[in-house]
């Protein structure tokens, strides 16, 4: 069985991240596009592998994809890899993407216990923070509830969260899939539905990562993601194998509510601005299905 949902709830007069996720993918579609500045990628630009190259890579990719994309997500370990100053520019490209009214993930995959939690939660979800994102993701692996300082805090301040559920490395299946029908990845899911029972609206604030390459997975373990009423975070589009065709077979009655995450696919046609917004319309095209 789930556990326990705290009996906070959505502040008065803050539209929760769920209502506003939905807004935007109604409006531009299911697309979100990762910033991933991999060295190999900015070495492709022509880019120095270095804070100014970081930063250079990033905005562009904003620039390019912001009137597209219902989010960006920018992976913050190829922020951190440059220390202090690559931080410096992942809180520009936060900032950046808030003036072009694009939602953000935090690509942070934070989980841990107690005040550290409560830390983690403060850094990315906190109004006042430099680091503040729309939306982070999290590992639930040292117990879903011990997320509560992040659970609650999104709740707070209108944000949001993705907890890792069952994710599309072979390395995951060894962790989430045990249990069978009571599998892990079920419990997750199950945690999330519960959570969600918080907000109103048609799409909660709690949602979910599930590798758009997962396969027959959610069937054998009996997911019901339709039943969460939260966003999921699909990666593995376009260079990970993963099609808009293969998205819709497996998400099936839950595809309203998934959105596409592509990196690789739609980063390596750049630099130019023009290119790279070509590659992520074909993309948001095909999730649309024309």
């Amino acid at each position: 069985m789930p556990e326990q949902v705290s009996a906070s709830a959505e502040v008065p007069g803050r539209e929760s991240f769920g209502s506003r996720l939905g807004a935007a993918m109604a409006v531009r579609g299911p697309l979100c596009v990762g910033i991933d500045p991999h060295p190999a990628l900015l070495k492709s630009w022509g880019l120095t592998d270095d804070a100014d190259g970081l930063r250079r890579f990033s905005l562009t990719v904003l620039e390019a994809v912001a009137p597209l994309a219902a989010a960006v997500k920018p992976q913050v370990a190829l922020y951190e890899r440059h220390g202090s100053a690559g931080i410096a520019v992942l809180e520009e490209v936060l900032a950046g993407a808030r003036d072009e009214s694009v939602l953000t993930i935090a690509d942070a995959k934070r989980g841990d216990i107690g005040s550290t939690m409560a830390a983690y939660a403060d850094a990315w979800l906190r109004d006042d923070s430099p680091l503040a994102a729309d939306s982070v993701t999290l590992s639930p692996y040292l117990g879903f509830e011990s997320l509560r300082p992040a659970l609650d805090l999104a709740a707070d301040t209108g944000r949001g969260v993705f907890v890792l559920a069952l994710t599309s490395n072979p390395e995951g299946a060894s962790v989430q899939h045990v249990g069978g029908a009571d599998s892990v990845a079920r419990r997750i899911t199950e945690a999330a539905t519960a959570e969600n029972a918080r907000y109103s609206g048609s799409l909660g604030s709690v949602g979910l990562v599930v590798g758009a390459t997962v396969g027959d997975a959610l069937a054998s373990l009996g997911l019901d993601l339709a039943a969460v009423r939260g966003p999921i975070l699909a990666p593995g589009l376009g260079a990970q194998g993963a099609t808009p065709a293969d998205l819709r077979a497996t998400f099936g009655a839950a595809y309203p509510h998934v959105l596409g995450t592509s990196s690789r696919d739609i980063l390596r046609a750049g630099p130019g601005l023009r290119e790279l917004r070509e590659a992520a319309r074909r993309t948001l095209d095909g999730l649309a299905g024309q």
